[in-house]
């Protein structure tokens, strides 16, 4: 079998969506640490923003949104996988789902600003969309009426569920994990 142009022959393809620059969501790292208050987020949330911002840029999307937050903290706090699933199999279910954003039910989000309009829009964390700019906030207030500086994985956790609207929230849920109950779950693990 011969090919007209390249070895798999399918010749030059460009990606439907364009891809974003990283340079794009640069602010993103320094916008961050202003988001949360005390003394930033700590070397813990610092890795799972790093993490988030290297899936918005690697999937294209112009901001850091809630979904992305979700993904990198999952991967890297094993007190928030334990709150979102006790029995295993919905978390497996849940990182399914975000794998896919990018191939499947999550290209209806690109192109689009996450905010539901249910929150005043902030725009101290520039990269990130307003309700996880606001999950940030909400983690950092959380962590403070502890007592802490810094919040902990499970305070962003807290803000990235605090609003129903966020993708987040649509993708637990798709995933099998009740909203309500995980928020319920979550305030009484810390004292909300």
């Amino acid at each position: 079998m011969t090919y007209a142009k390249g070895a798999d022959g399918v010749g030059d393809v460009h990606h439907r969506i364009p891809r974003q620059p990283a340079s794009d969501l640069d602010s993103a790292s320094a916008a961050a640490p202003r988001a949360v208050h005390g003394a930033g987020p700590g070397a813990e949330l610092t890795a799972v923003l790093a993490g988030a911002r290297r899936r918005a840029v690697r999937d294209g999307d112009r901001q850091i949104d809630t979904a992305h937050l979700l993904h990198s903290l999952l991967e890297a706090d094993p007190e928030v996988r334990a709150a979102c699933d006790d029995d295993g199999p919905r978390l497996a279910r849940l990182f399914g789902y975000l794998v896919q954003r990018s191939i499947g039910y999550g290209l209806r989000w690109q192109g689009t600003v996450e905010d539901s309009g249910a929150l005043p829009v902030v725009t101290v964390a520039d990269g990130y969309s307003p309700l996880a700019a606001a999950a940030l906030e909400h983690a950092g207030d959380r962590a403070a009426r502890r007592g802490l500086d810094r919040p902990r994985g499970l305070d962003l956790l807290a803000g990235l569920t605090a609003d129903p609207e966020a993708r987040a929230v649509e993708v637990l849920s798709r995933a099998g994990i009740d909203h309500h109950q995980l928020v319920q779950r979550l305030e009484s693990v810390q004292g909300g």
